[in-house]
């Protein structure tokens, strides 16, 4: 009977499997929690402080996690005041690339379908959308009746079709001082597009008159 009680104390006194990995693990406090032996006050304070901490890391997680899901940004601006400002080059392309007035019958018997004004037969392709002043020019043009073709050149075409800037500047004006079409250089070889030089000056005010009548004004 004394080995059998002995017995019984001896396995009450055996640790479990969660005091076992309290006192196995790293964790700092935990094995305090879980002591061997009866509960006591100590054991209350370290369940405390432990709590305490695991409840301020998980407040600090989900502060940190509510800010990263924000997307914060910071944009810094820096202003620098200046007396004298370059202004950026300027381009300036006529979205009408070629002047129709200017087309002669040798530019429509070589060009006309690649301008879209004549089809591959050399017609004026539904005629009955084209407005009356247009079909007419269109018909007198097209006429290649007993007509002998002369030399193309593309680079000569453009040139001479494309749109000049000595006539679509009413007038160019930058600070109080006057600019004209000299300041610009043409930057393009398909349609011809004109670009101011950098100059160092505040403001660019230029007034440009095309062939269809608009008016822009570039700030």
């Amino acid at each position: 009977r004394a080995r059998g009680g002995e017995e019984r104390k001896a396995g009450g006194l055996r640790p479990t499997s969660w005091q076992a990995f309290a006192h196995a693990s790293t964790l700092h406090g935990l094995r305090f929690v879980f002591p061997y032996g009866r509960p006591s006050m100590r054991r209350l304070l370290w369940a405390v402080v432990l709590l305490a901490c695991f409840g301020l890391l998980a407040l600090e997680s989900t502060e940190r996690l509510a800010y990263f899901l924000s997307y914060p940004h910071v944009t810094s601006v820096d202003a620098v005041v200046s007396s004298i400002l370059v202004f950026p080059a300027v381009t300036i392309c006529n979205l009408n690339a070629y002047r129709f007035s200017h087309l002669t019958r040798n530019d429509l018997y070589h060009a006309g379908e690649l301008l879209e004004l004549l089809d591959v037969h050399l017609t004026i392709p539904q005629p009955h959308l084209a407005e009356p002043d247009v079909l007419a020019f269109l018909e007198e043009k097209s006429n290649f009746t007993a007509y002998k073709p002369k030399a193309f050149s593309m680079k000569e075409f453009i040139e001479r079709v494309g749109h000049d800037l000595k006539e679509m500047m009413l007038y160019c004006r930058y600070q109080g001082q006057d600019c004209s079409p000299s300041d610009f250089k043409t930057v393009s070889a398909l349609v011809i597009c004109e670009m101011s030089a950098q100059l160092a000056l505040a403001q660019l005010m230029a007034l440009l008159e095309g062939c269809s009548g608009w008016k822009f004004a570039i700030l």
